[in-house]
């Protein structure tokens, strides 16, 4: 076990453990987090967050370019997934995602160059700090779930916002579906491949997949991986700092962010990435990726890992590697010069 508030020592021999990782323990107030680790201790802190249905595998591509970068790139296995336990005091809403995500910051004595990414309910959490203005991460990635904010404005295009939601709330029937308690659960055999195949169209899941179950082993831990969804129809827990991460955990995005959205997501529309690109703060980026479904860093690792690594570079002026030239288009849309994204304008 490891020393409370201190990662455990690594250990490189798991078979379960991605090429070039180590796994480490992180002992945090609420769980005990099972993570992979690529790059150097002392490196600024990326830290990855899986969303469902995922595990920190989902970062085997992206961890070690990073950590060629010089980063400590950290991926946990958040809260309810085996190896990691089921949080102690049963909160799964995202503002108790986002605390994990500050305490693993402070249990690794990260500094201030810390940046957080983030996919599916990873990209929630990561939303929510970029709208925490006491987050300890200096730079923002959120893929394939954008802000709150491309849902609810209604200053430009209504009609078209409209008609995404509509579309929307069929997509995510199976939102609903889990609400329902021990059936859900005992349907996440058939209901967890059939996600995967709808969302990321052509991709070969099949090794994801059985990542995904061998990190569900019993009751608890499918309960628990689909509290993050009960969660959001019960009313917020707690007080203080708590009670402030959870009012942020929807609110409007205060740090400058790079979004990322695959083209062909069967998860979420595409198009709400473009009306994400007018809600975010100056500094922001936003990229729809071609080609691409739901899990687009597993679909395109190469490309989205240039968009992340040159956003990083551009925020920082870090790192000596050569990426491929990036442009900026006359409407202020980053693009990249190989043919791999489509602009937003078009959307």
């Amino acid at each position: 076990m490891a020393t409370e508030g201190k990662p455990s020592e690594h250990r490189r021999s798991d078979p379960g453990v991605p090429d070039g990782a180590e796994a480490i323990t992180l002992e945090l107030p609420a769980v005990t987090l099972r993570a992979f680790a690529w790059g150097p201790v002392d490196g600024p802190l990326a830290l990855c967050l899986h969303g469902f249905p995922d595990t920190a595998h989902s970062w085997r591509h992206l961890g070690p370019l990073l950590a060629a970068q010089g980063y400590r790139v950290v991926a946990p296995f958040t809260r309810g997934y085996a190896p990691s336990t089921v949080a102690v005091d049963g909160d799964y809403h995202v503002g108790a995602l986002m605390s994990d995500a500050i305490e693993i910051h402070r249990v690794l004595e990260a500094d201030n160059r810390a940046v957080v990414i983030g996919h599916d309910w990873g990209a929630l959490t990561a939303n929510g700090l970029a709208a925490y203005g006491d987050s300890p991460y200096a730079a923002v990635v959120s893929m394939a779930v954008p802000p709150v904010g491309a849902f609810t404005s209604v200053s430009d295009n209504t009609a078209q916002l409209v008609k995404l939601l509509a579309r929307q709330s069929v997509m995510s029937w199976y939102m609903m579906f889990v609400q329902v308690p021990r059936m859900s659960e005992r349907s996440l055999d058939r209901l967890i491949p059939l996600l995967w195949r709808r969302w990321s169209p052509g991709y070969d899941a099949d090794g994801d997949v059985r990542q995904v179950f061998a990190a569900l082993p019993d009751r608890g831990h499918r309960s628990a991986v689909l509290g993050y969804y009960r969660a959001t129809l019960r009313p917020a827990r707690g007080d203080g700092r708590d009670h402030r991460m959870r009012s942020a955990a929807f609110g409007r995005v205060l740090t400058p962010l790079l979004y990322l959205h695959g083209e062909v997501d069967g998860c979420m529309q595409s198009g709400f990435a473009g009306r994400a690109a007018k809600v975010l703060p100056a500094g922001s980026e936003t990229h729809v990726v071609a080609d691409a479904g739901h899990f687009l860093h597993l679909e395109r690792p190469e490309v989205v890992g240039e968009l992340i690594v040159g956003h990083l570079r551009r925020k920082f002026m870090i790192g000596n590697r050569v990426l491929d030239r990036l442009g900026t288009s006359r409407d202020g849309q980053m693009r990249v010069g190989y043919g791999h994204l489509r602009a937003l304008e078009s959307r």
